[in-house]
């Protein structure tokens, strides 16, 4: 990867980890249903100038399939991780997505087929018993036990939609039409589906300037912005090292958490976080036996 990649990916990983920063600033006076509206209905206006001639045919061609990971990677997530920040802190909600990779294989693995090496497979036990680590750890500085286990439970379920999403767009979506037109036509199809819901939850007394920046952070930057750098950096370095993103996103998640919420960094987070990235870096690939590198390496023209 060159530094400009290398560059970029930091960038993404900074941006997406603040996206739970900007969600627990802005969930309490908007509320997880119309600040999860606010932010697709931001990004869907973000998106506007990339609506080329192209991408409009490419939209109408496959706008079923199109609405569907619109949905799934988009307006369910952005619901759940709006209604979960209200209870989790920043950081706890940031390491929570880490799981995706974990979801993705175990749902390949059982759903459709695919094969998993004894080394993924212990990354799955692996980084599945960080989860457990995490969620057994955050009652006990988060507050109530029932209002943290709906959270919690919030977090896996908008992990679970991004696992159908990305198992659904790459059956669906892999041929015919261009990675940007799926992240454009996605975010209008979220928008209009969560528009009557926002209007209908609007909250009764106008939040404040801080909660509107954080609908501006979220909607411009942490979607918008992010996903056209995201689908910018798989075209240049490839999906695989893209990925990579995804041992960011906690790490800066607590960061910014942190450094502006000033959310405290207990030893059940860290730990969490550690054996979950290492469960995640085993089933993905990223850290292999060295004779399987070797291997693979010979295998490669």
């Amino acid at each position: 990867m060159k530094k400009f990649d290398v560059a970029a990916l930091l960038l993404l990983g900074a941006i997406w980890g603040a996206s739970f920063l900007f969600m627990r600033m802005g969930a309490d006076q908007f509320g997880g249903m119309a600040l999860a509206g606010m932010r697709a209905i931001g990004a869907a206006i973000c998106s506007i100038p990339l609506l080329t001639r192209a991408r409009l045919g490419e939209m109408r061609t496959h706008w079923r399939d199109i609405a569907i990971v619109g949905i799934a990677n988009s307006a369910l997530p952005f619901v759940l991780f709006s209604f979960a920040a209200k209870s989790l802190p920043a950081g706890v909600s940031a390491i929570s997505d880490a799981i995706a990779p974990l979801l993705v294989a175990l749902s390949g693995w059982m759903l459709l087929g695919e094969k998993l090496s004894p080394i993924q497979a212990s990354g799955l036990v692996v980084g599945f018993t960080g989860v457990v680590w995490l969620v057994v750890g955050t009652v006990g500085f988060s507050g109530s036990v029932h209002a943290v286990g709906w959270a919690m439970a919030a977090c896996l379920g908008a992990n679970i939609c991004y696992t159908f999403g990305a198992h659904y767009s790459h059956r669906r979506l892999r041929s015919g039409v261009t990675p940007l037109s799926v992240a454009t036509g996605s975010q209008l199809a979220a928008a209009l589906l969560l528009l009557p819901f926002t209007v209908w939850l609007w909250p009764t007394q106008t939040p404040g300037w801080t909660s509107w920046l954080a609908v501006l952070g979220l909607a411009a930057v942490c979607t918008s912005l992010a996903y056209v750098l995201f689908y910018g950096l798989m075209a240049r370095v490839g999906a695989s090292r893209s990925m990579v993103v995804m041992f960011l996103i906690p790490v800066f998640g607590v960061l910014w958490g942190l450094l502006f919420l000033h959310e405290p960094v207990t030893l059940s987070m860290a730990g969490g976080c550690v054996v979950i990235l290492f469960g995640v870096a085993l089933t993905t690939g990223l850290l292999r036996p060295r004779a399987q590198r070797l291997q693979v390496a010979a295998e490669q023209p």
